[in-house]
């Protein structure tokens, strides 16, 4: 089971490769009440099908219709912001809670390389940066730490990737595998200690890392 963010660039990568075009969304700036916090991203594909959530609300509604009515042209900035709930009545249409006022990147993903390294370094239990220049597109990817967080300048996005905790299950048992599915969903790196090699079958699907064990008594 992958977290949110990186399910959506799994996606991301599968639909490139396949040819379709793609449009990634992040949520950069957040005032009053929002739904989904900075960091949050939806991709888009080329033929309106969606994976992730940026509002929870209508907006995804809205960021569909700007592919199919034509306010999302191919040949568009690489980077651009879009910006919703500047009004009161805006706010309640596209669902934002309490006056909530949200913006978003919208980036045209053309080169993929990025997504590639981003995901391998991932799955390695690196913690990865991902930067965005919104003047150019570029993307850079570079170290962090568990402690970072997500910045936006106005010119450049710094996003944060991989497992911030770690858990350590003793025990490869069916309840095991039920707490690292959630644990995996909250971007916790999962390791598995059981020196019973009977019980390693299908862990490599869950993304569970087996570490070394000291050989128990069995019960």
């Amino acid at each position: 089971m992958d977290s949110v963010d990186l399910n959506v660039l799994r996606s991301v990568l599968e639909w490139r490769r396949a040819g379709h075009r793609v449009v990634l969304y992040s949520v950069v700036q957040t005032w009053g009440s929002a739904p989904r916090p900075p960091g949050a991203m939806l991709a888009l594909r080329g033929d309106g099908v969606v994976i992730g959530s940026v509002s929870g609300g209508c907006i995804e509604d809205d960021l569909i219709a700007r592919l199919q009515d034509g306010r999302l042209p191919e040949d568009g900035p690489a980077v651009q912001l879009v910006t919703y709930g500047v009004t009161r009545d805006e706010a309640a249409r596209f669902g934002l809670p309490c006056g909530g006022t949200l913006r978003l990147t919208e980036e045209r993903v053309d080169e993929w390389a990025w997504v590639t390294e981003l995901l391998a370094r991932c799955e390695d239990h690196q913690i990865v940066a991902r930067e965005l220049d919104l003047a150019s597109g570029e993307v850079t990817l570079s170290s962090a730490s568990k402690t970072d967080v997500v910045t936006f300048d106005g010119e450049r996005l710094r996003a944060i990737y991989g497992p911030r905790w770690r858990l350590l299950l003793i025990g490869a048992g069916q309840l095991s595998r039920y707490v690292a599915e959630m644990a995996r969903l909250l971007d916790f790196e999962v390791l598995i200690c059981d020196p019973r090699e009977e019980f390693v079958y299908g862990w490599e699907e869950q993304h569970g890392r087996f570490v070394p064990a000291c050989p128990m008594k069995r019960c």
